[in-house]
């Protein structure tokens, strides 16, 4: 279990860790990411999907940051694999699909947090990457003493709720005020053991030095 005090430098550890998996690369997310997520957020879609407003990319830049910055929230962009493996080397901005991020929500709780996982590319949508980006954050931060997520998920959104529900997320609430459904995992052991079994084979690794950002 996180103990207090410990936040601020677990919820940071990703800041020079890149995982790997099958179908997705999960690597911090850093200011030469954001004007492609600037983009993305220009759509009228994703900021109903995600309940956001439009930036300007000033704005966006310094929202990074404060990301970054946070002690409580972990974000990780997410990469297309197969294209990253083709393009080794090459400026991440043309392979990422998404994020992944999680949030703790409780201060007196450190064990409880918030997960949100967005694939913005719609090509990439439907081949599974958002469910393996959500299996290789929740398998991540697990080890930090995490042991009960939460997802809230738009109404209409229901290729979000199904990503959960094939996840074992059980739907506890809906709120027709902010037309959400609440949805949480408690990671028994079972549940701990599965999701070890699901990302066995992902690699955790260093995070290229050049990509890092001055403290």
């Amino acid at each position: 279990m996180l103990v207090q005090g410990q936040e601020a430098a677990t919820m940071r550890l990703n800041a020079n860790t890149l995982l790997q998996g099958k179908k997705v690369v999960l690597v911090p997310y850093t200011s030469e990411h954001v004007p492609r997520y600037h983009e993305w957020m220009q759509s009228e879609e994703l900021q109903r999907l995600t309940a956001s407003e439009p930036l300007s990319l000033e704005q966006e830049h310094a929202m990074q940051h404060s990301w970054r910055e946070d002690a409580d929230k972990c974000t990780f962009i997410v990469l297309d694999a197969q294209q990253w493996r083709a393009q080794p080397g090459s400026a991440e901005e043309g392979c990422m699909v998404g994020d992944v991020n999680l949030f703790l929500t409780d201060p007196g709780d450190p064990t409880v947090a918030e997960i949100e996982v967005m694939i913005a590319e719609p090509s990439c949508r439907g081949r599974g990457l958002g469910t393996e980006a959500v299996l290789m954050m929740m398998a991540y931060v697990s080890k930090l003493g995490l042991t009960r997520f939460e997802a809230k998920i738009g109404q209409g959104n229901e290729a979000s709720l199904r990503l959960f529900q094939k996840l074992h997320f059980a739907q506890v609430a809906v709120s027709d005020i902010f037309q959400e459904v609440t949805l949480h995992l408690t990671v028994s052991e079972p549940e701990r053991q599965w999701l070890l079994e699901q990302t066995c084979h992902v690699a955790e690794k260093p995070y290229r030095a050049s990509a890092a950002e001055p403290h």
